[in-house]
């Protein structure tokens, strides 16, 4: 377990700290830090027991047949990375959309084996 919360705490804090160039966060971007910290040891709790996984634009999703608990904790996960990614997306003058593609991408090379992850095409695959 304490692998996984290293791993994403990485992630978490990366994720973050790239909103620009200059280090310079927008509005409230410490209190989705902080947000996003909290809930990490639940998000990475609910992933090794597979019932949720990254999908390809960056957010996190139950795993089909797995059981859907804790709702709340992954709608704002995703809630929060979504603001992350639109604030990001107009730092580098592009969308959101792009930016939860290119999150996605470094999340499934950087998931522990035993993860669920959603391929490009929309298929649901164990790392």
């Amino acid at each position: 377990m304490k692998k996984y919360f290293v791993v994403y705490a990485i992630i978490a804090v990366f994720a973050l700290l790239t909103f620009n160039t200059k280090g310079n966060c927008f509005a409230g971007a410490d209190d989705i830090k902080a947000r996003m910290q909290e809930r990490l040891p639940t998000v990475v709790q609910l992933k090794s027991e597979g019932i949720v996984g990254e999908n390809n634009m960056g957010f996190l999703e139950f795993v089909p047949g797995a059981a859907i608990k804790m709702q709340d904790i992954v709608g704002d996960e995703n809630k929060d990375r979504k603001m992350v990614y639109e604030a990001i997306g107009r730092q580098q003058n592009t969308t959101a959309e792009l930016v939860g593609k290119r999150r996605a991408i470094q999340i499934a090379e950087r998931a522990v084996p035993g993860e669920w992850l959603q391929d490009g095409s929309g298929k649901w695959y164990k790392k």
